[in-house]
């Protein structure tokens, strides 16, 4: 109950597919998706294999309140080794396409090997195939859903599928679902076209049950009666995640221009506000309206245009229509940290990378390295064909395009920053933990989120811990070890692992979303056991990455976060004091001085 009960394992080497029940004991131990699915990849390959070998496994994973009526049960995760960092990665992502794998009774996909040639898998419930998709390889995401639904004749269909970045195995490429929700982070894209993988696509009539209706209902319905009111819930319907752009350029912790700076002049240009008032020649405002993912009373996603006039979109006509918008992650990355305050270049950058299938943080965190490069003169323009001074508006739309399609200089910013900074000799230049490019929070001016990059198990990430409220509280350490700790397990269990999604945190506590659970699942769920389980997520993630030849030395910060303190705003003149804070971490978790999980730990655990 909860689950479906069945793991669908696809081995794209011979072209078969089989049924599996879900191994319930494991259930138990990790929950669902995240949790779950690390388990199974962890049984299912080495971890040192190279993240673009065969034998690395792409697992697409449901919790057990995916596509259920519980508050935002529409997410997904697709979990596998990172093709940009080499460490577990798994990447989240909301739309409806989860919901529809699981309601056609599957819990998991987990593909293994690589196709001879370019196929999408099919499921309409318990019917699968693999269908040839060499006429799919070479077209973005934006042309292969409408034409997979146009070839099974089904315009209900959900799919999940990679763009030309995918195909290019460019380092961050993503899944990209519904045209513009996306598994974002860490290269699983990269690594679904390393094995000739182009879509999955799916159709469910099944439902799902759970344990206990009148329980789990009564749990759901006190879980929304919390969010529906919530001051945050109405924010975000307003304004989505974008309102924190002005939040962090007024505390000084907005990544600017590479990190050089903490804060940006051009915000107002691109703040909230900005996207709501028209500007430009044909006076176009640039949000029009919010969206909503499976099961979601907040519909924080955006739907943006830009102005037919803009030099962007000139002789594209595919751009001359409404489509996935700017919230902050992207705006952040394609505005403040590469410098640029136009609006529409942004928001063309965003379609390319929602079309084509690129995470938006780390192309706009290794572009602006490459910005850093070239304004430094160690490439020039004869190398990259145009100019990529910090604010080139050219040089942004320019390269989102290259990048994309694996040409031109756009095909070493597709490296990531940690290897193209590596390759012109100054890899000092990379804003990366694990080889993964920072989100927009500085981690100079945010001390908590200093210590959550440089613990996180799948690289620099704002969605591991939840030190937010702290560290615009204060800049000092004392207490961050143990609010990153904590929040780290509760995070992997409650919202990871559950199917559910991050953003009704502010509303819904952790005894609200354990009592869902124990309506949905035969065996009791409370908070103390979600707490206990993300505790187990965190460490066997840990494992992993110890197996592909990480610890402690990858626990760390770029020099600039460690060594130059930070320009202006809150933080001014602090740096990120890691060395106070990673050993305290680390005798909180149980492990050892190199990071390493202590027997007692392992054994408790019920991972030794």
């Amino acid at each position: 109950m909860g689950w479906a009960g069945k793991v669908l394992r696809v081995k794209l080497t011979e072209g078969t597919y089989e049924s599996e029940p879900l191994n319930m004991e494991w259930a138990e131990q990790f929950l669902g998706q995240r949790g779950l699915a690390t388990k199974y990849l962890m049984e299912s390959m080495d971890p040192a294999v190279d993240a673009l070998d065969p034998g690395n496994v792409l697992i697409f994973a449901n919790g057990p309140l995916t596509g259920s009526m519980a508050p935002t049960a529409g997410r997904y995760s697709v979990i596998t080794k990172g093709a940009l960092t080499n460490a577990v990665a798994c990447s989240n992502s909301g739309g409806k396409v989860g919901a529809e794998i699981k309601l056609a009774g599957w819990d998991m996909v987990i593909i293994e090997g690589k196709s001879p040639k370019p196929v999408y898998l099919w499921i309409d419930d318990d019917h699968v195939e693999l269908r040839d998709a060499e006429h799919l390889w070479g077209r973005s995401v934006w042309d292969i859903e409408p034409a997979i639904k146009s070839e099974l004749s089904d315009p209900s269909i959900k799919v999940a599928s990679i763009g030309r970045a995918g195909e290019q195995m460019v380092r961050f490429a993503c899944v990209v679902n519904e045209l513009h929700r996306a598994a974002g982070r860490s290269g699983v894209g990269a690594v679904m076209g390393s094995k000739n993988l182009k879509a999955v696509a799916a159709r469910g009539s099944k439902g799902m049950t759970v344990n206990d209706p009148k329980k789990f209902m009564a749990a759901v319905a006190h879980a929304k009666s919390t969010l529906q009111p919530h001051p945050v819930r109405q924010r975000f319907i307003k304004l989505g995640t974008h309102a924190m752009l002005d939040v962090t350029h007024n505390y000084g912790s907005l990544p600017t221009r590479n990190e050089r700076d903490v804060q940006f002049e051009g915000v107002d240009k691109l703040n909230a506000a900005a996207s709501q008032k028209p500007h430009g020649p044909n006076d176009t405002v640039n949000l029009i309206t919010n969206k909503a993912c499976f099961g979601c009373t907040i519909a924080c996603g955006r739907i943006a245009q830009i102005d037919p006039d803009h030099f962007s979109i000139q002789n594209k006509p595919q751009y001359h229509t409404a489509s996935g918008g700017l919230e902050y992650e992207n705006v952040f990355a394609l505005g403040a940290m590469v410098g640029v305050d136009d609006i529409d270049a942004v928001t063309f950058a965003n379609f390319v990378c929602n079309e084509d299938g690129m995470d938006t943080i780390s192309f706009g965190g290794s572009l602006s390295a490459a910005m850093e490069l070239y304004e430094e003169g160690v490439i020039t323009r004869e190398q990259t064909g145009v100019d990529l001074s910090f604010g080139s508006a050219e040089g942004l739309v320019k390269m989102a395009e290259e990048c994309a399609k694996g040409v031109g200089f756009g095909a070493e910013i597709g490296l990531g920053a940690k290897r193209l900074c590596e390759k012109y000799g100054h890899p000092e230049f990379a804003m990366v933990v694990k080889g993964q490019e920072f989100p927009g929070y500085d981690a100079r001016a945010m001390q908590g989120m200093a210590l959550a990059y440089a613990t996180s198990n799948r690289g620099a990430c704002h969605l591991r811990a939840s030190p937010f409220a702290s560290d615009f509280e204060t800049t000092e350490t004392p207490g961050k070890a143990e609010i990153v700790r904590t929040t780290q397990d509760e995070r992997a269990a409650m919202f990871d692992s559950a199917g559910i999604c991050a953003f009704i945190a502010a509303a819904v506590n952790i005894d609200q979303i354990a009592a869902m659970l124990d309506g949905a699942l035969e065996t009791e769920w409370t908070a103390d056991r979600i707490r206990e389980t993300g505790e187990r997520i965190w460490n066997l993630e840990r494992m992993f990455n110890i197996k592909a030849g990480m610890g402690r030395k990858d626990d760390t910060l770029p020099d600039r976060m460690l060594h130059t303190p930070a320009p202006s705003g809150t933080a001014k003149g602090m740096v990120a004091k890691l060395d106070e804070m990673l050993p305290e971490y680390y005798e909180m978790r149980g492990w050892d001085e190199e990071g390493e999980p202590r027997g007692q730990t392992l054994t408790r655990l019920g991972l030794a």
